[in-house]
Parts: structure tokens; sequence; C-alpha cells
């Protein structure tokens, strides 16, 4: 019952707040299609992700997990016109579908989509002697989201934004002796980003039609030098 009802409330948010978009509507309906799991974030959930970046004056945006590329979507948009966004994708299937829903986005000049696992590109990036991100939004493998976040903070300046998804997954977050490896990832994850001085942070339970989970979000206040 609580899951039709929080379905339901998505629905009449997404209604009231997410207008029809032929190219977002496009992109669910082809990464389907393709097979690729249902982990993208929920139409209001991504207008939210839009809304942080724009609060936040973007220019620069770090994605770690870009699936079909519905989030980056969201992201993109938020840019303004010299703005330019970074997704990280170890999936080739996954690529595959997201470059075509971002072309179809018309928005392949502004994302530039990096194959590979994560970690590996993350860093060749530091390497690249890039400016730092002001947003970075953490959306892949939870066993790796402590690893993601000491390169968050890296790539980061003070001021930059760090968003990771899926930080309650249903409630089995509080359970200390799961055996879930993506449990224990983000229990570290929330352990590490609350008990580091370089950042202030906290994390909010949500409901909807993705079901019961969570997003943290963390401020850097101070970030970490980086050397190739």
């Amino acid at each position: 019952m609580a899951q039709a009802q929080w379905t339901a409330v998505d629905d009449y948010i997404t209604d009231l707040f997410v207008p029809p978009d032929s190219s977002l509507d496009e992109t669910l309906r082809v990464s389907a299609a393709a097979g690729l799991p249902p982990h993208n974030v929920s139409p209001n959930q991504g207008k939210l992700l839009q809304l942080l970046a724009q609060i936040q004056g973007a220019r620069t945006v770090l994605e770690i997990g870009t699936l079909g590329g519905y989030s980056t979507i969201w992201l993109a948009r938020a840019l303004p016109t010299n703005g330019r966004l970074i997704t990280l994708e170890a999936d080739p299937k996954h690529a595959e579908v997201a470059r075509a829903n971002i072309a179809r986005a018309g928005l392949s000049a502004v994302v530039d989509l990096r194959l590979g696992h994560a970690l590996s590109t993350l860093s060749q990036l530091a390497c690249e002697g890039r400016e730092p991100f002001d947003l970075i939004f953490i959306d892949a493998d939870k066993p790796n989201n402590p690893d993601y976040f000491a390169w968050a903070l890296k790539l980061s300046r003070p001021g930059s934004l760090i968003i990771a998804d899926n930080v309650v997954r249903n409630g089995e977050v509080i359970n200390a002796t799961s055996s879930d490896p993506s449990v224990q990832g983000v229990r570290r994850f929330n352990e590490l980003i609350a008990a580091d001085p370089r950042v202030s942070a906290t994390a909010i339970q949500t409901v909807g039609s993705k079901g019961y989970d969570g997003f943290a979000i963390a401020l850097v206040k101070e970030s970490v030098t980086t050397s190739a």
C-alpha cells in the first residue's frame, strides 16, 4: 500500500512540476527497450538535480555513473552556454545507449562521456590538470563509493557540491551486519563524509516511484590538491 501511495504522489508531483519532455521520455523508453536496469533517477529527482546545479551556479559537472544518460541530460541542461559535463560509464552497452540519448537531446557538444572503469578514468582526469568541478554526482557501483568520495574531493574546490544517490538502500543502511557489499559501501561512504572536516554534509531519506532510498549532499569546505 505504501509503495502505491508513494508512486501516486510522485506522479502528482511530476505532473505539476515536470512538464512532458520528448527527449527525456524517449531516453527512458530507449533505455528500457535496450534492457538497461531501471536505476535512473525519477523525473522529480532529475528536476531536483537540475535545480541544485542551477542554484550552485555550476559551470562544470562530473557524473560518476551514466547508465542511459537520463540524469546526465537533466544536469547538462542546467549548465550555462560555456558549461561542460563529463560523465563516466563502465559498461559499453550503457555508454552506447547513453550517447544516442544525449545526442537526441542535442547535448553532444556539452557532454563528454568517458568509457571505462571509473577509478581508472578518475585517475586520468586528475592527470589532465582540469579545473575543479563545481558539482559532482555519484551514482555508480556502491561498493566503490568511499573511493569515489576520495576522488570527488581531489577533483573539487571549496564551494563544490558532492551529491550521492541511493544512500539509504530501503533502510538496510542501518544494518551494520549486512552481507550486501552495496550496503557496506554506502555505510562506509556515509561514515566518511560525516567524519571528514573538509566537508559539511547531511543525508535525506526519499520515498517515491523508485522506492525507499535517499541522497547525501556534501558541501566542500577544503579540497585536496591532486598531483599527476
